[in-house]
């Protein structure tokens, strides 16, 4: 009884801020009601007993892309009037993949009535799906695993090398000459006579 009270409330609350997110006036305020809908999506996670999902939505979606989102947001000026202004000429594409995305809806709901037993509660397994998971992931899946650190690790060398090359149109910063640098090299006392210009 209390699972379902909780899975009424977790999908009222993330089907409500979703539907806020799309009709804010404020982006700030989208973004905010964004993470709202995250949480409560890993809490509908947890019901179903699937708590590395949840807590993936709390820690990459709600505590790195949606906090990016909102720091966007803040830091760029952007007109949203403007943004606005072509609401009404992309109307009839936004109307034509929102019908699109109801069809798919209604085939979902018809496929789930043909197979019934994707509808049941999942059978309980003694392993914890975590465990299951890093099983799986560094057993059958283990070169594809590797491979893709690898690409990242080369996406993040490259990325690095592109910020740190050395340009001709910027001066460089040589730390080694100014330490050692004598302050009597650096300041000049000069008893300059009055009515005369300083000379260079």
């Amino acid at each position: 009884m209390i699972a379902l009270l909780a899975f009424y409330l977790f999908a009222f609350v993330t089907v409500s801020s979703a539907v806020a997110v799309i009709f804010a006036r404020n982006p700030v305020h989208s973004v905010l009601w964004l993470i709202l809908a995250f949480f409560n999506a890993a809490g509908l996670m947890l019901l179903v007993g699937a708590e590395f999902i949840a807590m993936l939505l709390v820690i990459v979606y709600v505590g790195a892309v949606a906090v990016l989102f909102l720091f966007v947001v803040m830091m760029l000026d952007i007109d949203f009037s403007k943004l606005r202004s072509g609401f009404n000429r992309n109307l009839p594409f936004g109307l034509l993949i929102a019908l699109v995305l109801l069809v798919e809806i209604g085939f979902a709901v018809m496929a789930r009535r043909g197979a019934p037993a994707m509808a049941e509660a999942p059978a309980t397994n003694p392993v914890p799906n975590i465990e299951a998971l890093g099983a799986e992931l560094y057993s059958r899946y283990l070169l594809p695993f590797e491979l893709a650190g690898l690409i990242l690790l080369v996406a993040m060398i490259g990325a690095i090398v592109l910020t740190h090359r050395s340009r001709g149109d910027v001066r460089g910063q040589n730390a080694s000459r100014q330490i050692s640098r004598r302050p009597e090299d650096a300041v000049k006392n000069v008893d300059q006579p009055v009515g005369e210009g300083m000379k260079l």
